[in-house]
């Protein structure tokens, strides 16, 4: 009696460490909605251009990761909700090396192509006791602050080994699934993880641009914008997430 109960505790045992699947490579779809109205602010510029455009616009973009390495790109418009003049963003490309705290990036801006790289985003996180749930994964809460006064909350799990997630964001221990960032009126939110079938052989740095460190355009971006108001002050803050 005393080996059978021993048996059926080892296999037991076994079966619960089969059960948990910690993923370090796939693919995550990520729906990003903004609030194209509230995002634009409430200066007379603003408001020449408000009817014109639709109040929230939804996309969606592709995070494959892989070797403790990342890259984030457009995937597709929701046609309902897409500007009449379409978005730079689109032809940007994240490139991220966790490991080892580096980036490059390629970037639109002003009708430019520029190829930045530099450290990966320092973020000052503070975990939460809140949890929900994100495409089938349990994700735990925690607050970041970005450039001094920009609160980022996001969802991370640990079911996902890689620290990484949208754009340049990263630092917690695990990947983010959710994100909202308040002052930039927009979210971005898992809307489905692949780990089979992948292309991973698309994770490889941009190099198609000009190359140029990030701080030299924040002059001309601060410049061209000084008139756009919260607008203006949100095209600084893309520049380097």
């Amino acid at each position: 009696m005393k080996y059978i109960l021993i048996f059926f505790i080892t296999l037991f045992s076994n079966n619960k460490i089969n059960a948990q699947h910690f993923i370090d490579k796939g693919l995550i779809e990520y729906t990003v909605v903004i609030n194209n109205h509230k995002a634009m602010g409430d200066g007379s510029w603003a408001e020449m251009f408000k009817d014109k455009i639709p109040r929230l616009s939804t996309s969606y973009y592709q995070l494959t990761f892989n070797d403790n390495k990342g890259i984030y790109l457009f995937n597709r418009k929701d046609d309902k909700t897409r500007s009449p003049w379409g978005s730079d963003d689109e032809d940007n490309v994240w490139y991220s090396d966790y490991a080892n705290d580096k980036f490059v990036q390629q970037k639109s801006i002003f009708g430019n192509t520029y190829i930045l790289s530099d450290s990966l985003l320092n973020i000052d996180w503070k975990m939460t006791n809140e949890s929900r749930n994100i495409a089938g994964f349990n994700c735990r809460k925690a607050v970041g602050v970005l450039f001094d006064s920009v609160y980022v909350f996001a969802f991370y799990t640990d079911e996902i080994l890689v620290s990484g997630g949208p754009m340049g964001l990263h630092g917690l221990p695990g990947m983010i699934l959710g994100i909202t960032i308040p002052r930039m009126f927009s979210s971005w939110v898992a809307s489905k993880i692949e780990i089979n079938g992948v292309d991973y052989s698309k994770i490889n740095a941009p190099s198609k641009g000009k190359k140029k460190n990030p701080k030299d355009l924040e002059g001309t971006i601060i410049e061209a914008t000084k008139d756009w108001g919260t607008y203006g002050q949100q095209a600084i803050w893309k520049l380097f997430l």
